[in-house]
């Protein structure tokens, strides 16, 4: 039986979503170590990767479990008891024998946190903070990336892509109860993407965030910090 987990994250003490060779300690990997326990040998595959640092919402998986594991709610409540207390799932249902977390996506939703204000302990793993913020900016920039753009000046410097064209369907920021929230829906992103976005309206003006876009200049941005950025929702 084929199963869609919907999962939220923590992924400050991690290396990033993806299971690795070298380390155990990521999301899919603490996950699998789990499921290794209980008896489910299958991989668990993922909608997408998230990197060091970055949390999740909304990130789905799917696995196909064994004929012995039909009661999902018991399931959820093992997993979640045996799972660090930093990764919750928060649904299993049973989906179609070809659905395929990543590639059934159609749209990808990530929301970026911060906060004009000094950091504190309680929220700095969580929230970006800076001392200033051009809100109207931010809120008049964002939209130019809406549509179909070729974001080669928006990834990570190795990534292995046969393409660099993405569609961003929206694109919007607004204020919440004191946090400046940034939200981006897309058929995909490149890897680090967002935060390059991101990174991108916080220290470009219009003409040259333009520029960056069409590809006429590359202004070397950096990305911003992992810790605010959160995939929130997949979009089947």
């Amino acid at each position: 039986m084929r199963c869609a987990l919907t999962i939220a994250y923590n992924g400050t003490d991690f290396l990033g979503s993806q299971a690795q060779k070298s380390s155990s300690n990521t999301i899919l990997g603490n996950i699998e170590k789990v499921l290794s326990q209980l008896s489910i040998d299958s991989k668990i595959i993922a909608s997408g990767r998230t990197d060091k640092g970055v949390h999740a919402t909304g990130q789905v998986c799917h696995i196909d479990l064994p004929e012995f594991w039909q009661d999902l709610e018991r399931l959820k409540k093992v997993l979640n008891d045996m799972l660090s207390s930093s990764i919750q799932v928060k649904a299993i249902k049973e989906v179609d024998a070809e659905f395929h977390a990543r590639y059934s996506a159609k749209k990808r939703v990530y929301r970026y946190l911060i906060k004009e204000s000094k950091s504190n302990p309680f929220e700095n793993s969580f929230i970006t903070f800076l001392n200033s913020v051009d809100f109207n900016a931010i809120e008049k920039n964002i939209k130019l990336y809406i549509g179909e753009h070729n974001f080669a000046n928006f990834m990570k410097t190795g990534s292995d892509t046969k393409s660099s064209i993405r569609i961003i369907y929206k694109a919007f920021a607004y204020k919440y109860k004191g946090y400046i929230i940034l939200n981006f829906e897309a058929n995909g992103f490149l890897r680090s993407q967002i935060r390059l976005m991101v990174g991108a309206l916080l220290r470009l003006d219009a003409k040259e965030l333009q520029e960056q876009l069409e590809c006429k200049k590359n202004h070397k941005i950096k990305p911003a910090p992992s810790n605010g950025l959160y995939l929130a929702r997949i979009k089947y």
